[in-house]
């Protein structure tokens, strides 16, 4: 069970936490927050990233899952990508590349390299799974209310709600069944939303 803190509790600890991390010589803690389509982690990985880069020295580096989807099928070949051409690349040989993936052209079109020496921040369904838990040093799962998810998902995406959002949430279902997500979370958000 997550420990359960507020928002702004939630950012300071996360902050603390990688630092303490820097402090013991972790040149690269991995951070990684899941949860449902909706429940706030770009939000949260943003107010992070700033918090962190505002307390500390350089800038943390974020990887959108979004980036690494392939389409609106495709939740569980990006936690795939993720291992095979992020994480796994990055923690062997000290760097990775990757394709970021064009959702209007529906293929994978801009390279991206990360080589470590900042916090890494990894946000997005199907983030947090069986392999990323052994290798990320802080991991979050946001738990929201379907409501506010979907009032958020009709905000941001009205346009294509109807279209997508049952069969994005039936392969959240499958995901979170597979790789029971929420059990390898050390934080959550108190609360049925993010700030």
């Amino acid at each position: 069970m997550p420990e359960s803190l507020d928002y702004d509790e939630l950012i300071a600890r996360l902050t603390d936490e990688t630092f303490k991390l820097l402090d013991r010589g972790i040149a690269m803690p991995i951070i990684v927050i899941d949860g449902r389509a909706g429940s706030g982690k770009s939000t949260l990985a943003l107010d992070l990233q700033n918090e962190l880069f505002r307390s500390g020295e350089s800038m943390p580096r974020v990887i959108h899952m979004d980036d690494l989807y392939e389409g609106w099928t495709g939740l569980a070949q990006g936690a795939d990508y993720l291992q095979r051409f992020v994480l796994g690349p990055l923690l062997a040989n000290g760097t990775s590349s990757w394709q970021e993936y064009n959702w209007e052209l529906e293929s994978r079109e801009r390279w991206r390299e990360f080589s470590g020496g900042t916090p890494l921040i990894i946000e997005g369904c199907g983030s947090l799974n069986r392999y990323t838990s052994t290798v990320a040093h802080l991991t979050v799962w946001l738990d929201v209310s379907v409501e506010v998810r979907k009032q958020r998902w009709l905000e941001r995406d009205g346009h294509i709600f109807d279209k997508y959002f049952d069969s994005w949430a039936a392969q959240e279902l499958d995901f979170i069944a597979r790789e029971k997500s929420p059990e390898f979370a050390q934080f959550g958000l108190a609360g049925s939303s993010v700030q």
